[in-house]
């Protein structure tokens, strides 16, 4: 990323064990020898996986158009079929990306294009916006549709939400039987469940070594290293890859080798990265002194109740107990939280244009943690993927603004 970046070296064993990743994928796709499903990235892929499919996960491939700059290029083709400029941006880039026959993966990991799916499986916690998403898929392929339907806005989760879940989980389970041609099997869910929740307790170990001073990773960095944690959790692949981080990351600190030279300010990321200019924030910030320490985004991947006995309950817990699920009311408490746990200076609030339900400043949250906590903070118009949303020299300006701020008051 630039001489400001310091190079994480597990980076080229998850290159690898994602080129690995992506190859199995395209070598099913081409001779259909294994049946493939398509998951929302805070999905069921544990139960997907339970039944042999190899998992593919398309908001993935929206990060990816996003991070290559291809977005803006796509989105159009989806606009002229119908799909409003308003509505999510990896929703638009990954349907451009496949009306137009474009995609980062042919460069990256030499694939045509993304592998075909034999069945699509949704959960809207993230955003109602992925069941269209996959309906645009349904009606081009004609393969099944299934998924959950996961209430918002959430303070306390209930038995009856739970119960809910949990049957709308097993509710699946048919179809994917007949698609797949598997009985399904309690104790290989259970497995891939254990693998998963192994998983998530090494990112999360990962992610909280940044509490320590100097910090040895940035959010950027955990942009980039969430990616098995996203798409091979449930793999033994993914649980080994946090290990050798984690190693090394605790290595850095023995040796007091900070992620940003001389940090002085510490920072949290709320909101979706802008995709097209992540390399372009890190230096920034590396630049200044200060550290983005930490993110809601990062530790969305965080899944502690899959180590629930119950596979189905650990399922049904962790893809609702999410930060994006809940009300604004949780959303106050876990962010003070999180100021708290990372000694955060500041928070940059990035208010995306197209992801409404991944915005958390548009109902009064950031003056009212602000009245709570004394931590300043401010929010930058932008989006994920669309970079004709984003103002450069407005976000530097305000990026700027925040920094001198905090230096005059110390």
């Amino acid at each position: 990323m630039g001489d400001a970046i310091k190079k994480i070296q597990a980076t080229g064993l998850m290159r690898k064990l994602m080129g690995a990743y992506f190859a199995e994928l395209d070598q099913a796709a081409t001779t259909r020898e294994r049946k493939i499903a398509w998951c929302t990235s805070v999905g069921p892929a544990e139960l997907l996986r339970s039944f042999g499919f190899l998992v593919y996960f398309p908001e993935n491939h929206g990060a990816v158009l996003g991070s290559s700059r291809l977005a803006q290029e796509l989105i159009p083709a989806a606009n002229a079929r119908g799909y409003s400029p308003d509505i999510c941006s990896y929703l638009t880039s990954d349907i451009g990306s496949y009306l137009k026959g474009q995609t980062p993966l042919t460069k990256a990991f030499g694939m045509a294009g993304p592998p075909r799916p034999d069945v699509l499986v949704y959960n809207t916690n993230q955003c109602r916006d992925v069941q269209d998403w996959f309906g645009f898929y349904q009606r081009e392929w004609d393969v099944p549709l299934i998924g959950i339907d996961t209430p918002r806005s959430l303070g306390d989760i209930t038995r009856d939400h739970l119960d809910g879940l949990i049957a709308q989980h097993k509710a699946l389970i048919p179809v994917l039987e007949e698609v797949s041609g598997v009985p399904f099997d309690l104790e290989r869910l259970r497995e891939v469940v254990a693998s998963s929740y192994r998983c998530t307790l090494l990112w999360k170990q990962v992610l909280k070594l940044a509490t320590h001073r100097p910090s040895p990773i940035t959010f950027f960095d955990g942009t980039i290293h969430m990616g098995p944690a996203v798409v091979m959790r449930g793999l033994p692949q993914a649980e080994e890859y946090y290990e050798v981080l984690v190693a090394e990351l605790e290595q850095r600190i023995a040796d007091q080798a900070a992620a940003v030279d001389g940090e002085r300010l510490r920072f949290y990321w709320e909101g979706m990265p802008v995709w097209g200019k992540l390399r372009d924030h890190a230096e920034l910030f590396a630049n200044q002194g200060t550290c983005v320490v930490a993110s809601t985004y990062c530790n969305s991947w965080i899944f502690e109740p899959l180590g629930c006995d119950d596979p189905f309950e650990g399922m049904a817990r962790s893809y609702t107990e999410l930060f994006i699920v809940r009300s604004e009311e949780y959303k106050q408490r876990y962010l003070k939280s999180m100021c708290d746990d990372y000694a955060v200076d500041g928070i940059v609030y990035h208010d995306a244009k197209t992801c409404p339900n991944n915005s958390n400043c548009r109902y009064g949250l950031p003056q009212r943690l602000a009245r709570e906590t004394d931590v300043p903070y401010v929010i930058i118009n932008g989006d994920l993927n669309d970079l004709r949303l984003y103002s450069e020299e407005q976000a530097r300006t305000q990026f700027e603004a925040l920094i001198e701020q905090l230096q005059a008051s110390r």
